[in-house]
């Protein structure tokens, strides 16, 4: 076969495939025109003929074929030939029925010693079992369907020995049951990936709304940080500029310098963070990039931005905090940011706080405490967002986080990650 007779078949293959589908449509909408259809077409090519030329001896076989069979009246031909292939309106709804009343039908007719070409129908019924019953069912249905064509064998051993009587009809059952089981596994061969795919389809839409979900999450967390931090830098700056407005004007000036800067800077970390919910395609091509993330090296900017907004912040450090992952050193600053915003809005003008970022081996320890109230004001037994997100980003890193009153007086929160490897964001 050459290359365009295989060219050829495309298309042939295609509309048989789509033809199939709309039969199987179709017999999933109306089952009875499937097994009418089947009754019909057994009778017109089966029991017609015998009707017409009154059984399957015609008068043209040998004589001791002819003297080894009865011959029937029309009627009793008719009555077994109902029996015989009426029952294959069911056999797919009740196989295993349909096959007993057959069987008995069949077992009957060859007890008269009368052969009729409807036999077809008992082969038919057990492809059907093997098909559509129950496994269970086929030993004892492949037993008495061995028993039932053994007496056919014996009833014909005046025109053809046993032995070659009985292998042509075991050959016959064996090939009508193989048929049934082959379609059967290749049916549940064809259900099982499409479940598969079904479930694999579910699956690929749970991943990506746990995805969706997980960005939106992370998204608000870093808008949380930026907003709630600027803000109250922004708020504590022009409540003191509005105050020195008229005792000393070049305070006031510098207060609305800062407020520029820290808004200036608040809009670039907000355009940095909705940047990444863009797609590639969208920006302008040639566009500038995107700043990096912040990290240890930018909490002494952060502190001063808290400084100017009238907090007294000692910041240190030990430890090799700057050599850190990336995304270790993203949690340590935004847990910074969100402990100093909460020192800012609930701690006095110049009151002090101390930072303390350590480091070593396998622990990361940040330490913020100030000298303000005992307590953050706000409805009893109830946390703000702010500390619920540092316990997310700490959980991120194996870490944890306490927040209450120090033991010197003021407030305190103390963040510790687990640095070893394994225990990240990965896991």
């Amino acid at each position: 076969m050459t290359t365009d007779d295989l060219s050829g078949m495309g298309p042939l293959v295609a509309r048989l495939s789509r033809g199939g589908q709309r039969l199987r449509h179709a017999d999933r909408t109306h089952p009875w025109v499937l097994d009418t259809a089947v009754v019909v077409l057994v009778f017109l090519m089966f029991c017609l003929p015998d009707l017409i030329h009154g059984g399957v001896d015609d008068g043209d076989g040998p004589r001791r074929f002819r003297l080894a069979f009865t011959e029937l009246p029309v009627a009793g031909m008719l009555a077994l030939q109902a029996g015989l292939v009426l029952p294959l309106l069911w056999r797919r709804r009740k196989p295993a029925a349909a096959f007993a009343a057959i069987t008995a039908v069949f077992v009957l007719q060859w007890s008269l010693g009368a052969p009729l070409r409807a036999d077809i129908a008992l082969f038919i019924a057990l492809y059907s079992l093997a098909l559509h019953g129950r496994l269970r069912q086929l030993p004892w249905a492949c037993a008495v369907a061995a028993g039932a064509l053994a007496l056919v064998a014996v009833r014909a051993s005046s025109a053809v020995s046993v032995g070659d009587a009985l292998f042509f009809l075991l050959s016959t059952a064996t090939a009508a049951l193989a048929l049934g089981l082959m379609v059967r596994i290749r049916r549940a061969q064809l259900a099982g990936l499409r479940e598969r795919a079904a479930r694999l389809e579910i699956e690929r839409d749970q991943r990506s709304r746990l995805a969706t979900a997980t960005e939106r999450t992370r998204v608000a967390r870093e808008m949380h940080d930026i907003v709630g931090h600027n803000l109250s830098v922004i708020i504590t700056l022009a409540d003191a500029g509005a105050y020195a407005t008229d005792i000393a004007p070049e305070r006031g000036k510098e207060a609305l310098q800062l407020i520029g800067d820290t808004g200036r800077q608040a809009l670039g970390e907000l355009r940095r963070v909705l940047g990444v919910l863009r797609e590639a395609g969208d920006g302008p091509p040639g566009g500038p990039e995107l700043s990096p993330q912040p990290g240890i090296a930018d909490v002494e900017a952060l502190c001063a931005t808290v400084r100017a907004a009238g907090l007294e912040v000692l910041y240190r450090t030990s430890g090799d905090a700057e050599a850190l992952d990336s995304g270790v050193q993203l949690t340590v600053y935004r847990i910074t940011q969100e402990a100093l915003t909460n020192t800012l809005k609930h701690a006095a003008s110049g009151t002090r706080v101390h930072l303390a970022i350590l480091a070593e081996d396998s622990r990361l320890t940040i330490r913020v405490q100030d000298a303000g109230p005992a307590a953050p004001p706000g409805p009893p037994n109830e946390e703000g967002h702010g500390l619920v997100g540092m316990r997310e980003r700490a959980a991120l890193y194996g870490g944890t986080v306490s927040a209450g009153p120090a033991a010197g007086g003021g407030w305190s929160v103390e963040a510790v990650l687990d640095l070893t490897p394994g225990s990240g964001g990965d896991r």
